[in-house]
Parts: C-alpha cells; sequence; structure tokens
C-alpha cells in the first residue's frame, strides 16, 4: 500500500492545513514527543503514523509508503540513522526524511545519512514544524499565494510524560546493562528537556557519570514523587 507519488497530497494544501492528504510516518520511543507531533501534524492537516523502534518503523514501510518521515536518532533497538539511510537509498524515495533529536550535535549525522532536514527537541512551535517539512516539498505541493506563518505553541497533553516516566520506572525496577542505563539517560534527558523539568533532565544527563546504584536510586525517586502527583508537570 502507498500514497502513490509520495509527495502527492490526496487534497490540495490550503493557508490553514498547509499539509493536508500527507501521511507522515513518526519514528519516535516518546509518549511525550509522539503525542506533540500528532497535533502539529492534525492542525497541519496531515495524517500520522506511529512506530516506537525501528523493527516497528520497518513493519510500517513494508505496507505503506509516507509522505513524510520523522525518526528519532536515539531508538530503543538501535540508530534512527540506519533508518534514515535506507529511506534515502530506497527507491522510490520517501518525499521528506526529518531528522529529530534532543542533541543539536547530531545534525550534520542526520544530514550526512541522507536526512534533508534536522529537528532539534524541543518541538513546540507549530509554524517551525511546518516550515521544516513544506522547504523540502516542490512548490506545486505547498499552499499557493502568501501566508503567514503560525506562532502557535503545542503543548502535550502531560498524561503523555507520565506514561514515558512509567516505561522508564519499569526499566530500572533492576540496575540495567550498560547499553540500556545509555538508552535511559539519554531517552530521559530529551523527554524531561521537551517537558521543561530541568531537575529530571539534569539528573538524566548525569545518569552515566556517576555511581550507577546512586544515580538509578536518585533516579527512582525524582520520578516516583512525580508519578504520585495528580498531574507530573
Amino acid at each position: 500500500m502507498s500514497d502513490g507519488n509520495s509527495l502527492a497530497p490526496l487534497r490540495a494544501p490550503s493557508v490553514q492545513r498547509p499539509l493536508l492528504g500527507m501521511t507522515v510516518l513518526a519514528v519516535e520511543d516518546s509518549r511525550y514527543a509522539s503525542e506533540a507531533l500528532r497535533l502539529m501534524c492534525l492542525r497541519s492537516g496531515a495524517r500520522i503514523r506511529r512506530a516506537d523502534c525501528l523493527a516497528s518503523a520497518r513493519r510500517h514501510l513494508q505496507v505503506y509508503r509516507p509522505s513524510v518521515a520523522i525518526i528519532d536518532l536515539g531508538l530503543p533497538d538501535g540508530s534512527g540513522l540506519d533508518l534514515i539511510a535506507d529511506l534515502d537509498q530506497a527507491r522510490p524515495r520517501v518525499g521528506v526524511i526529518l531528522a529529530i533529536s534532543g542533541d543539536p550535535a547530531a545534525e550534520a549525522a542526520a544530514l550526512d545519512a541522507g536526512a534533508d532536514g534536522f529537528l532539534a527537541k524541543p518541538v513546540a512551535s507549530l509554524g517551525a514544524f511546518q516550515q521544516a517539512v513544506l522547504h523540502h516539498l516542490p512548490p506545486d505541493r505547498c499552499p499557493t499565494g502568501p501566508y503567514s506563518v503560525s506562532n502557535e505553541v503545542i503543548r502535550p497533553d502531560p498524561l503523555a510524560y507520565r506514561d514515558d516516566l512509567d516505561h522508564v520506572l519499569s526499566l530500572l525496577e533492576r540496575v540495567p546493562e550498560a547499553p540500556v542505563l545509555a538508552y535511559v539517560a539519554q531517552f530521559l534527558d530529551g523527554v524531561a528537556s521537551s517537558a521543561g523539568d530541568g531537575v529530571l533532565a539534569e539528573a538524566a544527563a548525569g545518569l552515566t557519570r556517576q555511581g550507577i546504584e546512586t544515580g538509578i536510586a536518585r533516579m527512582r525517586g525524582l520520578i516516583a514523587a512525580r508519578l504520585a502527583e495528580r498531574v507530573a508537570i
């Protein structure tokens, strides 16, 4: 199954819905970040499908070809760079491939792998999201005539953040092996930064630099305190 021409919308885009008719595949393991992308696609007129790991993304791509792929670089079963490279080399190619990461230094590697553009987390501006996609579309796939760039700020449901914290807590039930601990640190750093939780982001960034058991115990305590509140943020 395919969208046909991966850049061809099923309906013409409009000023209010500049991505109308397009399908976005978001390869993102964070529920909070995925919710932000879902809301941005909804506001822009695009449909969205989500994959939370490389394996799930590859299953999606066996069935259909999206108009746009947005790929997180730090995934639980590998690097998003590998998927970007595969999509860039595939023929027919996905129309627009964007990398997304909480590490701005990863932009060069993403572009080298074949990404058309890079989104730095947190992605909160609807206008910036729309422009990141539209910039890589041919003129006949963009809205015609002048239009203003939206200054709307997207705020995901805090419950999605709680889901991410629950996920991290489950991974820290026992002391994980080094690769899992490194994944937890980068995942939680990105999620907490996106949610504006500076204390937790700082603790996550230092998780692998301190005594493992001490760092994990502190992390469990911080997460448990947030989950005990009615709203985590």
